[in-house]
């Protein structure tokens, strides 16, 4: 974002997000397009509550985003194929429901909030979804896991801080000793 003095015709400042210009007579104001990536784990909780304080001080667009690819054991359906779709529905309804009020929750705080739910590579899929919203910023969590899960299994934010060409705000959600 740039703000210059005195260049509208005006004399108003004038906000310049990529090549749009915008002026507002009474007050100017420029909202922030913020992907928040959520598991829907206990650390949810902890990146949802930085959001809403931190969309209280910096006015923000937030689109909260799960991935809600199926677990590696669920895509071969090898015992009983439908009882295994049943199951997957299951989880992606519940899932559903829950990025969805959690959106609800946002909303009735005042934050402009939609939920999504996508499938797919997680790390290609939240940089997909961040290009096509053309966000300013990606926010993931921290789960402070040791070095040797790091070294076995790999870390979705670490990955994603990595490869984006956004800018990213790591949440730690872990206590720290």
């Amino acid at each position: 974002y740039v703000i210059t003095h005195g260049s509208s015709q005006q004399g108003r400042p004038t906000v310049r997000r990529g090549t749009a210009w915008c002026h507002e007579p009474e007050r100017w104001r420029v909202d922030m397009k913020l992907l928040v990536c959520v598991d829907l784990s206990d650390s949810t909780e902890i990146i949802v509550k930085n959001i809403e304080e931190i969309t209280r001080a910096i006015p923000a667009k937030v689109w909260l985003l799960h991935n809600a690819m199926p677990e590696p054991d669920f895509v071969e359906f090898t015992v009983d194929p439908l009882a295994a779709r049943e199951a997957l529905a299951k989880k992606f309804h519940a899932e559903h429901r829950q990025i969805q009020e959690l959106a609800d929750r946002m909303r009735n705080a005042g934050v402009d909030t939609t939920a999504l739910l996508v499938h797919g590579p997680t790390v290609e899929t939240i940089l997909k979804e961040a290009s096509d919203l053309q966000v300013d910023m990606i926010v993931v969590g921290s789960h402070g896991r040791g070095a040797m899960y790091q070294l076995l299994m790999g870390s979705i934010s670490e990955a994603v801080l990595h490869k984006s060409p956004f800018p990213i705000l790591v949440v730690p959600t872990h206590k720290r000793a």
